[in-house]
């Protein structure tokens, strides 16, 4: 029995390498790929807006898709640090408060200098798309500013206290926004009372484009090089280092380019929101938004994605029973950590691609089955 279980084994694995080497399953190529994407985030843009334009989507129901956008961003920029990276950073709120603050400043402020009203993004004037675009920007830089001040001693860290650290400066990001109208000497972050007149500059159009850009360059990065350090350094630091990988270099970089998308996030938030208030960016918004991470699975893009959708939209679902929404939040939350640790999908990413090669290639689930028990039964025999 165990001669032929020994025999057995060769041959299968003699299948799938003459298989492969015959080259008869069929693939798509890359330029392919990204246009049968590319074709779907389409078809949701344009059903997205034929339902606002028709009134089927009300304002308040586009604005709560406004914030699953922008909460779908901040989930995915943070799975880059927490997923991908494998750290725990607790300092997302400060990045998207300075990213906010950062863009807010910066539209209201050119827009005396090029003649423009809150009107003109309404209208959707060329000039208010590049400031919008030169805006958030701005607002990502300056997270991204702060996340290599803070990434680079912090990352030396591990574990809890790289938790503590990042907590820390984004209550210190949260207190200098509350003070340094008063050590400047003019108005600047409007202090506690927050800063007001932000234009409505964040719509539907806008925030679908902009997740579906960022999701695309963290997807594109994540399958570079350099995403494969960063996922090697997760797997086993000593030996990715030994390896000849400069894990402080990595490191630093994925702290950083979470940030600056976070600080994307921030700059659409205050366009949506239209006041941006100190207090909203305490320890609890960064909680919350580890939470969408987790729930998701940490190291899932589309996990992150529907997290973020789901715990965006049923505070604003529950909002009728509001003595008991926050109840039935948190009992969805633990009834999944219970039931799965691991996130909605762990580590599971989506590819259309991938399934449509599959279906090309008739490799389907239950014929992987019906071959294993063959092989199974042969084996015996």
């Amino acid at each position: 029995m165990d001669t032929q279980n020994a025999d057995a084994r060769p041959v299968i694995s003699a299948r799938a390498s003459s298989a492969s080497a015959s080259g008869t399953r069929k693939t798509l190529p890359m330029p392919v790929r990204y246009a049968i994407n590319a074709v779907l985030v389409l078809i949701f843009l344009v059903v997205g807006e034929l339902m606002i334009d028709g009134g089927v989507i009300t304002r308040y129901q586009s604005t709560v898709l406004e914030q699953v956008g922008i909460y779908i961003i901040l989930a995915v920029s943070l799975n880059i640090a927490t997923g991908y990276l494998g750290q725990l950073p607790l300092g997302h709120a400060g990045f998207m408060s300075v990213g906010g603050y950062g863009c807010a400043i910066f539209i209201t402020r050119m827009m005396p200098v090029l003649g423009l009203t809150a009107r003109d993004f309404v209208t959707g004037s060329p000039v208010c798309v590049f400031l919008l675009i030169g805006g958030l920007l701005v607002g990502g830089v300056c997270a991204a500013i702060c996340g290599i001040i803070i990434g680079i001693p912090a990352l030396r860290l591990k574990g809890d206290y790289l938790a503590i650290i990042t907590l820390a400066f984004s209550e210190i990001i949260r207190v200098v926004m509350l003070n340094i109208d008063a050590v400047v000497g003019f108005k600047l972050t409007g202090g506690a009372a927050g800063l007001t007149g932000i234009p409505g500059y964040t719509n539907f159009l806008n925030v679908f484009i902009t997740v579906a850009v960022v999701c695309f360059l963290i997807h594109t990065m994540m399958k570079s090089r350099h995403g494969r350090a960063i996922l090697a350094i997760r797997d086993n630091e000593i030996a990715a280092e030994a390896s000849g990988v400069n894990t402080t270099y990595y490191k630093t970089l994925a702290f950083v380019v979470s940030a600056f998308f976070a600080g994307v996030a921030g700059g659409l938030y205050a366009g949506c929101i239209g006041v941006m208030q100190p207090a909203v960016f305490g320890f609890m918004k960064s909680i919350e938004i580890l939470v969408m991470v987790v729930l998701g699975g940490m190291g899932s893009m589309l996990g992150s994605v529907i997290s973020a959708t789901f715990l965006t939209i049923l505070p604003e679902a529950l909002r009728a029973f509001s003595e008991y929404r926050m109840i039935v939040y948190a009992v969805v939350l633990i009834l999944v950590m219970i039931f799965r640790p691991q996130g909605l999908l762990g580590s599971y990413d989506f590819s259309l691609s991938r399934i449509i090669e599959r279906v090309m290639n008739r490799d389907f689930p239950w014929k992987k089955k019906q071959t294993v028990r063959a092989e199974e039964v042969s084996a015996d025999a």
